[in-house]
């Protein structure tokens, strides 16, 4: 059994997008034809050539990482693994509300099969939501975290989205913004509490970004609490803008726990999108998402740097 926890510097490049990957780059609905699937995956393989031009560039091996899927990039997880680059594949069914297993009982066996640094989930759960469905959820995660801390040498990821309830927008006029700024962080950590009094324990947890310092140490506080010492906290990108990524990651950099982020659409959407318009060529395009990815690399850097915190 692994100790708890990941508190190294880690910089994930995730592009396991699925669902929305075949509906919105692709324009594609229902089952996939095996030319369709050669064809998603050739695009996933135009990112991780941007994530190894990156490393090529002066992004550090040891703090870079890809979160990619089994359906589309088996090939990159298997490739990657034997170049050793850290790795991180999804466990959840893609585009569901409710997590369940993408593999159902035999989740282990794909776990295995690639043995990733990281398996992750995505989980969408807002402690002020329905109780059934959150009890639901937390059994089967809960199921998930002791099967890696007990028989795996994968790390556990948790992706958390924390979507409002109708009457939690409603009470602030209902704007998004409002929830982001007044009500999210605190049901984030609340959400944290109780995952880990489910026995839901987490190695790193992947959260949305926040605005403020102070709800950066209030979610690095809920993860780590009770001699979670070592557990690590990443920002994800939720496909906003640069700009407001590079907030995030810089308020982020500053916090010790924080050691991280994992942004995705931001980097690659907009040059794979003009990639397939036949606007760039391949060779630019992996070049673009270099640039990006490597961008955000050194934003943490030197923020974390210029804010004089020393990361554990």
């Amino acid at each position: 059994m692994m100790s708890l926890g990941f508190d190294r510097p880690l910089y994930v490049l995730p592009f396991d997008h699925r669902g929305s990957f075949q509906t919105r780059m692709f324009g594609w609905e229902g089952k996939l034809s095996a030319e369709q699937t050669a064809e998603i995956a050739a695009a996933k393989r135009v990112i991780y050539d941007g994530f190894t031009a990156a490393l090529d560039a002066g992004v550090p091996e040891d703090k870079a990482a890809i979160l990619v899927d089994e359906q589309f990039g088996a090939s990159i997880l298997h490739e990657a693994t034997a170049r050793g680059h850290a790795t991180a594949c999804p466990a959840e069914k893609s585009g569901q509300d409710e997590f369940d297993f993408e593999y159902g009982e035999w989740f282990a066996d794909h776990i295995e099969r690639f043995s990733p640094t990281f398996c992750k989930v995505l989980v969408r759960y807002n402690p002020q939501g329905d109780p059934t469905l959150n009890r639901r959820q937390a059994a089967r995660l809960q199921r998930l975290s002791r099967y890696l801390h007990d028989k795996s040498r994968s790390r556990f990821m948790f992706e958390m989205l924390v979507p409002a309830e109708k009457g939690q927008l409603e009470g602030l006029g209902g704007g998004r913004n409002a929830y982001d700024v007044k009500l999210r962080p605190g049901l984030m950590a609340e959400a944290i509490q109780q995952l880990q009094d489910a026995q839901v324990e987490p190695d790193i947890w992947k959260v949305e970004g926040l605005d403020r310092r102070d709800d950066c140490e209030r979610i690095v506080a809920a993860a780590r609490r009770g001699g979670r010492d070592n557990v690590g906290c990443i920002i994800l990108g939720r496909g906003e803008n640069a700009q407001h990524v590079h907030d995030w990651l810089a308020t982020a950099a500053g916090v010790r726990g924080f050691i991280g982020f994992a942004v995705g659409r931001t980097v690659f959407w907009d040059p794979l999108v003009a990639w397939r318009a036949k606007k760039t060529t391949r060779d630019a395009t992996v070049a673009e998402i270099a640039r990006r990815y490597k961008e955000l690399v050194d934003l943490f850097d030197t923020s974390r740097g210029r804010l004089g915190n020393a990361h554990s």
